[in-house]
């Protein structure tokens, strides 16, 4: 097996912009660990595409809104840790997520409290309690979104909670200094995924508003998110810390 030098946690690697992320970082060289909610076939492909690059890669079932399930799988990844020869990782990326919509007058506390579950209370319980395996000078990367900038109806329960998260974001990088653990927030714009039921992957319609609203021509694609994260995590852009990033393709500007 090949050595692991640098590792990757990744919340929600099976598909979309968590797989192409999990895929730039091994092309890089960085081994990953990555959850997955319920699709085990499509986290095995994952697998198979990383060893095909030459590092090493996992896939454990999480589902990061049961915020009881994390001190067992902090567990299930000092195993695995300890199956590689070390005791720590380098690199944490909350990317888990999923769709919340509804106009504001639509919006129900079951709502909310579900978007709020996933978003920002899963990401901060887990990160607090993965931060005894976190190395010192490693880098934390948390998941928002281009809607925290710029509105579309129906999207207030979402993008509140990312709002949450770019505060969260800040706040953990000014604890975590001491720790030279450096933390940001990846800001994507609208991407053609499986997300929110396909709808800008799946809608001419909407493909093409997007289009039109973005100062490049074309709603985004996973690629264009995935690599941009591995290149965050560089030695590169190590005094980059407590920011937040957007990768729109400059989208509503």
């Amino acid at each position: 097996m090949p050595e692991v030098k640098t590792i990757a946690l990744l919340t929600g690697g099976s598909r979309g912009l968590g797989r192409s992320t999990v895929e730039a970082l091994a092309r890089r060289g960085i081994s990953s660990i990555f959850t997955y909610h319920a699709n085990k076939a499509a986290a095995d492909t994952v697998v198979a595409s990383v060893e095909r690059s030459g590092v090493r890669a996992v896939a454990l079932q999480l589902d990061t809104a049961d915020i009881h399930t994390f001190p067992a799988f902090a567990n299930e990844i000092q195993r695995v840790l300890g199956d590689w020869g070390v005791e720590r990782f380098d690199y944490l990326i909350n990317m888990a997520g999923t769709s919340h919509s509804g106009l504001f007058g639509e919006v129900t506390e079951e709502d909310l409290d579900a978007a709020y579950r996933v978003h920002v209370k899963g990401p901060l319980f887990l990160t607090q309690t993965l931060l005894p395996l976190i190395a010192d000078g490693g880098r934390i990367v948390n998941i928002s979104s281009g809607l925290t900038r710029f509105s579309y109806p129906g999207r207030i329960s979402y993008a509140s909670m990312k709002g949450a998260v770019e505060v969260m974001t800040r706040y953990m990088a000014k604890e975590l200094g001491s720790r030279r653990i450096a933390v940001n927030t990846i800001a994507p714009g609208a991407i053609q995924t499986d997300f929110s039921g396909g709808v800008v992957r799946d809608n001419p319609e909407v493909a093409r508003h997007i289009a039109e609203a973005t100062a490049l021509g074309r709603p985004g694609v996973p690629d264009d998110i995935g690599p941009m994260i591995a290149s965050l995590l560089s030695e590169d852009n190590r005094w980059v810390n407590a920011q937040r990033i957007e990768v729109s393709g400059g989208q509503a500007i």
